[in-house]
């Protein structure tokens, strides 16, 4: 194999000596894939991999709809839906699927899920290094009181590489040192939107900040960590990024007892005790296993996987409802998720998004409802499972679906 003039380009050609300089290793089946789609969604594309996909539901959950109000992206409900959902599930996690789905069922007999969008925004947390700790706070006051410029600027440009989707909607500012940290905010429309963001900030960074400021930075930087992108964050587990959503349910006592196999005070001992786990821990989230679910539907509809470091941040809790039954609610601070663009693309991609009705433009808030509410049955389900006695249940979950022993 000639490793030495390795190709890089995306054309037929590269991409048809890369597969024929690893065929012998890996086989025909996985270079098997020449719809254009796979190429314009990476570099290098040589192959593809397959995830085993799952159908699980259906989930019963009343969604909102939401519109954003100009010029400061604030989101409205303009209705409310009951709806039954099948939920695909791209993982290889044994038990994953039938957890999920036995939470979905405990809902269900309780009266379903709900869920609600609370905000929305997109940031790129730039820096401008400045000549001393004066010239940063000057910086820093006199950009958040130019968002009014800052947008009109953006607005006039004519440069076909800038989005016009991507609308800026608050500027924050935080100094330490020399350092003036901006986070520019944006909403994206139905897009995850990091690449537009990105283009709008330089502009802003480059056309606009450094030749107008009324004191010169001595270096911009487009990406200085302040926000947390593709990890969990305070800043992004309290103010929030992509989209914020709640989901909750009520359980009553018997659904506790007869679906999930536990009961209520043993639920509540368990919330009691992983919530000072959590804490000791120093975990920058209060939860079970959102992760497991949040990657299971990225990978089945074409989202960004780097970006379940953010969008797996989760606040759970947990309550006794008047009647004896339970009360459970999840937060997701940071749902960075799309329905157009990037990997949504792809045909399986968007086979799987058009099953959950997420598929093109108009849908993206839907779409993180979907995600919010599908954690949440796992959540309720295996916590459920580690509830029992000495969680039992749990052990047995994973011996008899946990693959190689």
């Amino acid at each position: 194999m000639e490793l030495r003039k390795w190709p890089r380009r995306n054309d037929a050609e590269s991409i048809a000596a890369r597969r024929e300089a690893i065929r012998g290793v890996v086989g025909d089946a996985p270079l098997a894939h020449d719809d254009e789609a796979w190429s314009r969604a990476q570099e290098s594309h040589t192959g593809a991999t397959v995830i085993p996909v799952s159908v699980v539901g259906p989930l019963l959950v009343g969604l909102g709809a939401y519109e954003l109000e100009e010029p400061d992206g604030t989101l409205r409900e303009t209705g409310r839906a009951q709806e039954e959902i099948l939920v695909p599930l791209a993982h290889t996690e044994g038990g994953l699927s039938a957890s999920m789905s036995r939470g979905m069922k405990a809902a269900a007999t309780s009266g379903g899920f709900r869920t609600y969008v609370l905000h929305d925004r997109m940031t790129r947390a730039s820096c401008f290094i400045c000549k001393n700790t004066e010239d940063a706070v000057h910086l820093a006051k006199w950009l958040e009181g130019s968002i009014d410029d800052l947008r009109a600027f953006l607005a006039a440009l004519d440069d076909p590489s800038l989005s016009k989707r991507a609308k800026l909607r608050e500027v924050k500012t935080h100094v330490v040192g020399p350092m003036c940290h901006v986070l520019w905010a944006w909403t994206t429309g139905d897009a995850c939107g990091p690449n537009m963001m990105t283009r709008n900030s330089y502009a802003l960074n480059m056309g606009y900040v450094l030749p107008q400021a009324p004191v010169q930075p001595e270096r911009a930087i487009l990406e200085a960590n302040m926000g947390g992108d593709k990890k969990p964050s305070y800043e992004f587990f309290q103010s929030g990024h992509g989209k914020t959503v709640l989901a909750e349910v009520t359980l009553d006592a018997e659904t506790v007892r007869r679906v999930l196999r536990t009961t209520v005070d043993d639920l509540l001992e368990l919330s009691w005790a992983g919530t000072h786990g959590a804490v000791a821990s120093g975990m920058q989230s209060v939860a079970f296993t959102p992760a497991s679910a949040v990657a299971a539907i990225f990978a089945c509809t074409g989202q960004d996987l780097g970006m379940v470091g953010t969008s797996s941040m989760a606040h759970g809790t947990a309550q006794r409802t008047e009647d004896g039954g339970l009360h459970a609610a999840i937060r997701f601070p940071g749902l960075e998720v799309g329905t157009v663009g990037g990997g949504t693309t792809l045909p399986y991609a968007r086979s799987w998004l058009a099953l959950l009705d997420c598929a093109g433009s108009g849908k993206v808030h839907r779409f993180a409802q979907i995600v919010a509410a599908s954690a949440l049955a796992l959540e309720i389900s295996a916590s459920a499972a580690m509830a029992t006695a000495g969680s039992e249940n749990f052990f047995k979950a994973h011996h008899e679906r946990g693959g190689m022993r």
